[in-house]
């Protein structure tokens, strides 16, 4: 069972790219299917204004999910996602094949993940970041466990964090770094 320790700020603050799987993380993972084979999915609007304001800062964005989604396309682009990579399962190369684009290492990523086949991802990434009902994989290979869930407000969690070591400027900065496991 992995022990409880705090991320320096310092850490957070060499996180140059922030990337993240979709469906668990930036949804609750349910997936709404119609008899005419359209999709829906709920995103969380604070979710998206936390992404926006590290993007706004000069933060590069990423969501690597393992399936391809019309809906996931829809609101990348309405937040002005950069870097969209769907249909792989295979996320710790996805992730290593973006960060050597962009000319970074993996201690340079922060990566969010919540299931098994995001737990390598989770343990290259210099910072692994997961919520609380994900796969027990997924758990043990992550370095923050945040306290909201999937689709509401997890990934707002940690951008309140990494915006908070930028400066003043963006989001909510009222708290720091927290409490993590590895």
């Amino acid at each position: 069972m992995p022990t409880a320790r705090t991320i320096s700020p310092a850490r957070w603050a060499a996180v140059r790219l922030f990337a993240m799987d979709v469906d668990g993380v930036l949804t609750d993972g349910t997936l709404f299917v119609s008899s005419d084979r359209t999709e829906t999915k709920r995103f969380s609007i604070i979710d998206g204004l936390g992404l926006s304001l590290l993007r706004d800062r000069g933060l590069p964005l990423a969501w690597i999910s393992g399936r391809a989604s019309g809906a996931t396309t829809v609101r990348a682009t309405e937040l002005r996602i950069p870097h969209v990579i769907q249909g792989r399962h295979d996320k710790l190369p996805a992730l290593t094949e973006l960060a050597r684009r962009l000319g970074l290492t993996l201690d340079q990523c922060a990566y969010m993940g919540d299931d098994f086949i995001d737990a390598p991802a989770l343990r290259a990434a210099g910072i692994g970041i997961s919520v609380p009902d994900a796969a027990p994989e997924a758990l043990a290979a992550a370095d923050y466990v945040t306290r909201r869930r999937a689709g509401h407000g997890a990934v707002r969690e940690v951008c309140d964090f990494l915006l908070a070591v930028k400066g003043p400027g963006g989001g909510n900065l009222r708290r720091q770094p927290g409490t993590t496991r590895r």
